[in-house]
């Protein structure tokens, strides 16, 4: 019984690493479009909203 107890144990640590790992990736993904796909855009409003939202977090972008 206590085996059982800490393979569970052991494999609910894994299964939490192996979810910030999913949830790492996901906002660095999103963070990229964020800085990149939006800072890219064609219209003018867009990329002017990404701009400021930059020059508010002291991103330096130009």
């Amino acid at each position: 019984m206590t085996t059982r107890s800490i393979n569970s144990v052991g494999n609910s640590a894994t299964r939490s690493a192996a979810q910030t790992a999913v949830a790492a990736f996901a906002a660095i993904l999103l963070g990229s479009f964020l800085l990149y796909g939006v800072g890219f855009a064609q219209p003018q409003q867009i990329h002017d909203a990404a701009h400021d939202a930059r020059h508010s977090f002291a991103f330096p972008c130009h």
